[in-house]
């Protein structure tokens, strides 16, 4: 099976920086569960729903580049720097592989606050749009703006107030 994890790791490293929904999507189990950083009230649930939510990710995320990968032949954690608008962020991926060497379970994290934040507010406006309920994207968006404005603010003037090398 390690071979198999070996191609699929790579595959969906290949797809995340280049973007590639259809790629992404055939590293991913037909019963994949994808575990999101932004909320604990849902997963998504099989393949066309991760593709789905892959769609709207590669709209919003304007780069990817991995830079590291732990694990093993069962699981990897995947590590990449991305940018979401004029935000940089950086994202963890759980990849846990099923006896095809297909990812079955993929768990996201996010930091910092502000670049997560952002993503959040873009992906799911994308994902409504895509899902043709454009009111509910408003809705989103705007009940989540005023948290990226607020963690945004907070990280460039009440966070370095905490700095232990601020003199």
């Amino acid at each position: 099976m390690g071979n198999r994890v070996d191609t699929t790791t790579a595959s969906w490293r290949t797809a995340g920086e280049s973007h590639d929904v259809e790629l992404a999507a055939a590293c991913l189990a037909e019963d994949v569960q994808v575990i999101s950083p932004l909320t604990a009230r849902f997963r998504f649930q099989g393949r066309d729903q991760a593709r789905d939510m892959l769609i709207a990710a590669f709209e919003v995320i304007d780069t990817i580049r991995y830079h590291t990968e732990l694990g093993d032949g069962s699981a990897r954690a995947l590590f990449f720097n991305g940018r979401c608008g004029r935000e940089d962020f950086e994202e963890a991926q759980l990849l846990r592989f099923n006896d095809d060497g297909l990812i079955e379970e993929l768990t996201l994290f996010g930091r910092p606050l502000p670049g997560v934040t952002a993503v959040m507010a873009a992906i799911g406006p994308a994902m409504l749009k895509r899902r043709q309920q454009p009111l509910l994207a408003r809705l989103i968006g705007a009940a989540s703006a005023p948290l990226v404005m607020l963690t945004r603010t907070g990280e460039k003037r009440v966070v370095p107030l905490a700095d232990p090398n601020r003199r």
